[in-house]
């Protein structure tokens, strides 16, 4: 385990965001969704990728509040720009389940 700086972690913005829209996405070389998630009116909303398809249908994502990196640089995934990072955790499978908050906070609250 690679040890890093607590100022270093503070560089990270994880926020949360509620996802607005979830569309099949068949361009992606792994299964995965188009997202929309919306992160308050002081951030607003960002589009994501995510490879959720084996745990999540589009309509259970719309509404659930996720975590997601906000300040990693934009990333050309085939042919959307991803402009965040939504975080999950891998199962024994592979597959991801979605990292969320316990409890229903503000749209773009900060994990400290």
């Amino acid at each position: 385990m690679q040890t890093v700086a607590f100022d270093d972690f503070l560089k990270l913005e994880l926020r949360v965001g509620k996802i607005i829209s979830a569309e099949p996405f068949p361009q992606a070389k792994k299964p995965a969704y188009i997202l929309q998630l919306d992160f308050g009116p002081e951030i607003g909303v960002k589009k994501s990728s995510a490879q959720v398809t084996r745990h999540y249908s589009p309509q259970e994502l719309v509404g659930r509040l996720v975590l997601a990196v906000i300040n990693f640089p934009k990333k050309q995934i085939g042919p959307i720009m991803s402009e965040c990072l939504v975080t999950g955790f891998h199962d024994e499978s592979g597959d991801v389940f979605l990292c969320v908050p316990d409890g229903n906070v503000p749209l773009g609250t900060r994990l400290l």
